[in-house]
Order: structure tokens, then sequence, then C-alpha cells
């Protein structure tokens, strides 16, 4: 079930996957359920998607029941969606494999950020559904495997054609030099673009149409600083080397060009601070509604 207490204890049993789930087979040995609980759960709950949906019972056993470890079916899944005549699925696939075994954190960011969507998106009936079909979630995995061949393999080129691939694929724009936390939900995703200096903290809440950008021709530290727990609404362009405070939450449609602080609700072209965030973590609530709000600003400017 949702909830808080689910998702806690999920994000702090996920930093023990790397150790010990390398070498366990999910389908024999029961202590993976201890190790790995959003593993075991996608695959119940893909074993029950087969017994309804017989029609996907290829690609549900080829993406996620084949495959004995969550990594082995991530790199799997990303690897068949952006391979191209070019560069083929196998190929892509030993490059993720790679990825995920020289740094677990991957691993368990891509897992943090399913127990991230099935807590905060209503239309997510599943924990595996963010797995098998929202771009917004294979648009960031797709990313952290880029950001790796970017900061540690120093292959630019290839971080660069995944960067494209997903771009064309799935029509979001993630630079591999970017640096974004966990527990990230990136939702419906379309037309998201997040630049090459751009900062996204832990637990933040992103919908479709949002721009990371900068403002101009200007080179280096030149976009936005997201902090944690920051609900960013559709259609929001953040423009230029400035910082959104933790907690913050824009509203659907702003332009925000100066310094937004902590825990305040900003909205407006250009945007304005219309008052609190409304709650402790906006990110989690999922709240975008302006409570009291009636198109006049409370007179603070950011």
């Amino acid at each position: 079930m949702k909830g808080s207490i689910d998702y806690v204890l999920r994000l702090v049993k996920v930093r023990t996957v790397a150790k010990m789930a390398k070498n366990l087979d999910s389908r024999n040995d029961p202590k993976i359920a201890v190790c790995d609980p959003t593993w075991v759960q996608m695959r119940d709950e893909t074993e029950d998607m087969l017994r309804k949906t017989r029609i996907l019972s290829s690609f549900l056993h080829a993406t996620v029941l084949s495959h004995d470890r969550f990594e082995n079916a991530l790199s799997y899944h990303l690897a068949q969606k952006l391979s191209s005549e070019s560069v083929s699925g196998l190929q892509l696939r030993e490059v993720f494999d790679n990825a995920l075994a020289d740094d677990p954190k991957i691993g368990e960011a891509a897992r943090a950020d399913i127990v991230a969507i099935y807590d905060r998106d209503p239309a997510c009936k599943t924990s595996v559904q963010p797995f098998l079909f929202h771009k917004g979630f294979h648009a960031l995995q797709a990313y952290r495997m880029a950001h790796w061949l970017w900061t540690v393999e120093g292959s630019e080129p290839l971080a660069y054609f995944l960067q494209n691939r997903v771009s064309e694929v799935m029509g979001v724009d993630i630079h591999p030099a970017s640096k974004m936390g966990r527990g990230i939900m990136i939702d419906h995703a379309t037309a998201v673009v997040i630049g090459e200096t751009a900062e996204v903290g832990d637990d933040v809440s992103i919908l479709h149409g949002v721009k990371l950008g900068g403002t101009g021709k200007e080179s280096g530290d030149r976009h936005p600083k997201i902090g944690r727990g920051v609900l960013i609404s559709c259609g929001v362009k953040i423009l230029g080397n400035l910082t959104i405070g933790e907690c913050a939450r824009i509203a659907a449609g702003s332009v925000v060009l100066k310094d937004v602080p902590p825990c305040k609700t900003v909205a407006g072209v250009p945007a304005k601070i219309v008052g609190d965030a409304g709650c402790d973590n906006p990110s989690h609530s999922m709240n975008q509604v302006l409570t009291g709000y009636d198109g006049e600003f409370d007179g603070s400017s950011i």
C-alpha cells in the first residue's frame, strides 16, 4: 500500500541491495525478499499482470520474469528501448551492465525513483508500472547511465548518443553532465529539458513541459539548482544559475528568474511569492492548487 511508513522502509532497505542481492535468485531464495523488497513486489505484480493479460506474455517474460536481479532487468529494458541501427541492444546492454556493476548507487537510485512514483502518482497502481511503461522513469535511468559515462568513463560521445536517443524516443532532454538526486518523479515527462549545469536534489517532483535552462549564450555554471522536496508543476520554466530552496512549490506555467526561498510557493510570469508551500513535503503531496490565491500577490518579490 502507498503511505509514508512504507515509503521510508523501502528507502532504508534499498541501501542493502547492492551488497546482498548480487548472487541471490529471487525465485529460489527467500532472503531476496528481505534485501530487495521492491524487486520482489515488481515480480509478483508482473505475475499477476501475466495472468490477466496473456497477450503481453513475451514482453513481460523478456522484460521482468526472465531476470533474477533488478539491475539485469533494467539494463535489458533500457537497451531495448534505446537501441538503433547504429548501436545494437546487445552493445548498449553491455554498457549499462558495466555502469550498474561499477556504481551500485545507480540501481539504488532507480529503486528509489520507482518508490517515489508509486507513492505520489495516483494513476500508478503497481510498482512495476513505471518500470514497464513510464517514459519519465526510463529517461531518468538512461540519464544515470549517460552520467556514469560522462563522469566516470570519460566517454562523452557515447553519453551524448544516449542523450540524443532519449530525446528522440521519449521526448525528454537531460544533459549527461547535470546532477540528479534520487527519489525523483518526472511525471508524463514530455518536453522536459534539463541543462548541463543544472542540479536536482532528492525527492523532487517534476511535471511535463518543465525547463531548467539558461538565459542566453553564457558559459560556465548557468543552470538552476533545485533543492530537496521541491514540486515543479507543468509548463514551468526556471532560467539561469539560481536556487530553488528546499520544499518550495512552483505553480504551473510560471517563469522563474530569481532565487526562491525554502518552503514558499511562487507563481506567475515572472514568478513571485504568493504564500507558503502549504505543507512540509510539496513533492510528496503533489498539491498544485493555490488555496486562497485570488490572482493578487502577497507583496513579496523574488
